[in-house]
């Protein structure tokens, strides 16, 4: 899952990200995207410390209650989680976690209006090799922004909670 910020396309900077809405292919359209989320734009209220340790907070508050939480990162304009899904549907999952991290970051900003984008991006695992690519994607994406050397120096990430062994120790 993606979720990305109201603000991280900014319409004064539309000549920056307008090409990517025109990319036919899915796949590669999705990669630009995440590529100019990368580019940190926007308010990046998630690179505050209050704020992006409550969206951490509440993805983790759900982890073993709605679904199993395998991976994450809270990037500055941005979050990449990966669930296995239990019981909760993806649907409930993503209206809960969006509705309670908005109301809770706009009073934190004392402001209101939209905090999340309101659509996001979800992608189904085929495998255990698509899900560890997947896993590693997230981990890294601080790495590959140049916000961090190492997946594990990135504060808001699953990464720092993995053992030697690569298992995740919640």
């Amino acid at each position: 899952m993606t979720f990305h910020l109201a603000d991280s396309f900014p319409a004064a900077l539309r000549s920056e990200w307008e090409a990517v809405l025109r990319v036919e292919d899915d796949r590669e359209r999705r990669l630009q995207i995440e590529k100019y989320l990368d580019r940190g734009r926007g308010d990046c209220h998630l690179r505050r410390p209050d704020i992006g340790t409550l969206v951490e907070d509440a993805l983790r508050f759900r982890h073993s209650q709605w679904y199993g939480l395998l991976a994450w990162v809270v990037m500055p304009n941005h979050l990449h989680f990966l669930v296995e899904i239990r019981k909760t549907p993806l649907s409930k999952i993503v209206k809960e976690l969006k509705r309670y991290t908005s109301r809770e970051a706009n009073k934190i900003l004392r402001r209101t209006g939209a905090f999340w984008c309101e659509d996001y991006f979800d992608t189904y695992m085929r495998d255990a090799q698509h899900q560890l690519k997947t896993q590693r994607y997230i981990e890294n994406n601080p790495v590959k922004a140049l916000l961090a050397r190492e997946p594990k120096e990135w504060l808001r990430s699953s990464a720092r909670f993995r053992d030697e062994n690569g298992i995740l120790c919640l």
